[in-house]
């Protein structure tokens, strides 16, 4: 019987020593042979199922390694024109753009680029159907729509929320004549499992089964965590087939950010100094809320490897940014032996809604961004940023 590895030694497995070592810091090191064994195994849902997996560039948007993503997943979704421009010349595959809201000037430029677009309400398809209809190109279109049930914990995450902008009720349906509609979108599940799938999707039956005979797919959003190690990747091939089976074979979309990349990359971080006010303190060259802002909005406190939780370890410290900003820290933290002045962390899980929300406040500066594949010890620079990147942000 295999024994289970602690989150460390797989992380060390994953992201050893010879190549966070060699990296400057601070960066984003993202490995691709993490984000290989994702993708295969988002490729079992596509065979067994015939569903079509898409990458969500809200989550994880690196040019640098859609070639490698693109051998597996059928395309992107996006959230806007600049978005989906992205995913047609970088991504190169199916590319599906949804935003609550589009002016006529961002429609003329998601139109130049989307296979699929997605309106979030009766209105907005309404003003915007014959543009798509004059541009010439075979565009699906789709509607959002609220399925009515959500597990999402955390409030802020949670589109059907009370007053959610997000999806058309049911009864706004009622009456519409659907002339033109392909298809129907729902989203939302967060870092959630196939069982709670399974209840939304119940939920979306009840009120929009009746508008799905002859349209040709249902986009089942994003927020599954697919490749989670205790994810019931079963239930969730047994949903999809059962439904496609329901609805006369309906194409069926699954638009994963997470899941895509999830464990695929760390963030690389160094103690610039040690000072002690009331606690012991870490300076690190990096910033909670520039480079990894999650952390304070969630909040959520990222797992660093060798660390523990206060006073687990003998040593604790507050680990702080480098910004302006009294609240810039990312928590506190216990190691074996006292942190000093050029030791390096370790934090795991940071190739999602990392980079994508950087911001350059402060004039603190970017991360570089690395990958790497054990195979062939190959580590490449895919981004270096500067002056030029803060500067060019500034009227």
């Amino acid at each position: 019987m295999a024994i289970a590895k602690s989150a460390d030694q797989r992380l060390l497995d994953d992201f050893p020593p010879a190549f966070t070592d060699r990296v400057e810091t601070p960066c984003y090191l993202i490995s691709e042979d993490v984000i290989s064994r994702n993708c295969a195994i988002l490729d079992t849902v596509q065979q067994r199922t015939g569903a079509r997996v898409l990458l969500a560039l809200k989550a994880f948007a690196l040019p640098g390694l859609f070639p490698l993503i693109a051998r597996t997943l059928h395309g992107v979704c996006a959230s806007g024109p600049i978005e989906a421009r992205l995913g047609r010349e970088d991504f190169g595959r199916e590319v599906h753009t949804y935003a609550p809201a589009f002016s006529p000037a961002q429609m003329e430029r998601v139109i130049c680029y989307s296979d699929h677009i997605i309106f979030n309400s009766i209105g907005q398809w309404h003003q915007h159907r014959q543009a798509v209809l004059d541009s010439g190109r075979r565009i699906e279109i789709g509607l959002r729509v609220n399925p009515g049930h959500s597990e999402v914990e955390v409030e802020l995450y949670n589109p059907c929320r009370a007053g959610s902008r997000f999806g058309i009720a049911a009864e706004d349906l009622a009456g519409i004549d659907l002339t033109g509609i392909d298809g129907l979108h729902f989203h939302a599940l967060c870092e959630q499992n196939a069982d709670v799938l399974v209840r939304v999707l119940a939920s979306f039956e009840e009120r929009f089964a009746g508008f799905l005979p002859g349209l040709k797919w249902v986009n089942f959003g994003g927020g599954h965590h697919i490749t989670r190690d205790d994810y019931d990747l079963d239930l969730l091939i047994e949903t999809i087939n059962s439904f496609r089976k329901r609805y006369n074979n309906i194409e069926v979309y699954l638009e994963p950010g997470e899941a895509v990349v999830l464990n695929g990359g760390v963030f690389v971080t160094t103690v610039l100094d040690t000072i002690r006010h009331g606690q012991d303190i870490a300076i690190l060259d990096c910033s909670a809320e520039t480079h990894m802002p999650d952390v304070l909005a969630m909040p959520y406190r990222p797992h660093i490897a060798g660390a523990g939780r206060p006073g687990e370890l003998p040593h604790t410290f507050r680990l702080g940014g480098i910004s302006c900003l009294a609240g810039d820290v990312i928590g506190d933290y216990s190691f074996a032996a006292p942190l000093k002045v050029g030791d390096r962390l370790i934090l795991a899980d940071m190739a999602l809604y990392s980079f994508v929300k950087n911001t350059t406040f402060n004039g603190v500066e970017l991360p570089s961004i690395y990958s790497f594949s054990r195979e062939g010890d190959s580590l490449t620079l895919l981004k270096k940023f500067g002056y030029s990147d803060y500067r060019s942000r500034l009227a």
